[in-house]
């Protein structure tokens, strides 16, 4: 949670930010951290890291104390002990709050995991909901997502608003950032590219890609694909031996997780980016592609696709093989100048829609709406 301390109303851009959360106090991670930081944990009765699902009666009771220093509470997410803390706690105890959800009630949980969809489901009556449901305001960062949101759980009765959630912009230092790139990945040599970067995880659909890039790259001789990113659940070998079977040896590079300059060289250097995801909230690196001047090809279980396919930033498909070859196919039949008006409209709309600064403008103002609403 994050609490905007009391500030006078003719000083709108003056905010002081903290922060109260489960980690214990001598977590490595928040020795620099920039903000004042109220450690509750750790959190006990849980084997996950952080006591993500645990007990901390420390957290509740410091909410109890403090709550009521501040003039706005945002929570943080949800399913986590934070909710349920803040319920014990009081509910801010008369300080408005709202919710940042961050795609925790997309209805794709619902159909993969059903099991535990059912324990969240009473989770929300006596926890979740009740914060969800009793809030100021329940933030969204796209209209699909907010969309997507309605009828997840009962009752539902939020009071939703769409604000924008921006990443960083691309630095500057072109030259040395596509060297960077280059350099992660000696395979790729100076071919063209397309650009997968993210998670190698079942829901990002990196299979799709690969097996709609088969279909292309008979066409396209001189274009070959990245898969950047960790793989945390262990797929990448099976991805890898799909790109043999399909005669794509030598074509996809797998250069792991990419940071600083060698990513955002990747992104500058590729000829689109590609997320052909089953479900993504938000997508921060489709953000960062456009911020890059980059096209980003996604499907349309990406929550920000209204906003891409609206801007002329990149094209939008189902997300199945022939949604993506679809894709594929699409957009390397555009014209040079085609692509290049792409491009610039990819930076366009980062600047307008996904920017941080623009994230943070639209939070402080509908945080400031709910504090002058308090105040009747």
């Amino acid at each position: 949670m994050e609490g905007i301390l009391r500030q006078a109303f003719d000083l709108p851009r003056s905010h002081v930010h903290e922060i109260a959360c489960l980690d214990p106090a001598d977590a490595q991670w928040l020795v620099d951290f920039p903000l004042p930081v109220h450690a509750g944990g750790p959190a006990s009765g849980s084997k996950r890291s952080g006591g993500r699902y645990g007990w901390s009666w420390a957290f509740v009771g410091w909410l109890r104390e403090n709550c009521w220093r501040y003039d706005a509470i945002i929570v943080n997410g949800l399913w986590n002990f934070t909710t349920l803390g803040f319920v014990l706690a009081g509910r801010g105890r008369g300080t408005p709050y709202v919710v940042f959800t961050h795609g925790m009630l997309d209805p794709w949980f619902k159909a993969t995991y059903p099991l535990k969809n059912m324990l969240k489901q009473l989770f929300w009556l006596f926890a979740d909901g009740v914060v969800v449901n009793r809030a100021s305001a329940v933030l969204f960062t796209s209209e699909e997502e907010r969309r997507l949101a309605r009828g997840a759980f009962r009752p539902y009765r939020a009071r939703e608003r769409v604000v924008a959630y921006g990443s960083g912009d691309a630095p500057d230092g072109a030259p040395a950032q596509l060297a960077a790139f280059r350099s992660v990945v000696p395979g790729l040599g100076e071919r063209r590219y397309l650009l997968f970067l993210s998670r190698i995880h079942p829901k990002k659909g990196a299979d799709l890609l690969i097996g709609a890039f088969a279909r292309v790259a008979a066409d396209e001789p001189g274009l070959d694909l990245v898969i950047a990113g960790p793989d945390q659940v262990g797929l990448r070998d099976t991805l890898h031996r799909q790109a043999d079977r399909l005669g794509l040896s030598g074509r996809v590079h797998w250069p792991g997780m990419l940071q600083g300059d060698a990513k955002w060289g990747a992104f500058r250097g590729a000829e689109a980016f590609v997320l052909p995801s089953h479900q993504e909230n938000f997508g921060i690196a489709v953000a960062e592609a456009m911020a890059a001047g980059t096209p980003v090809l996604i499907s349309n279980k990406v929550n920000i696709w209204r906003e891409v396919e609206a801007a002329g930033a990149g094209l939008v498909e189902e997300d199945s093989v022939e949604g993506i070859h679809r894709l594929l196919s699409g957009f390397l039949a555009l014209a040079p100048d085609e692509r290049r008006q792409m491009s610039k409209a990819a930076r366009s709309a980062y600047e307008r829609h996904f920017s941080a600064d623009n994230g943070a403008r639209e939070l402080i103002a509908v945080l400031e709406d709910v504090i002058r609403e308090k105040a009747g």
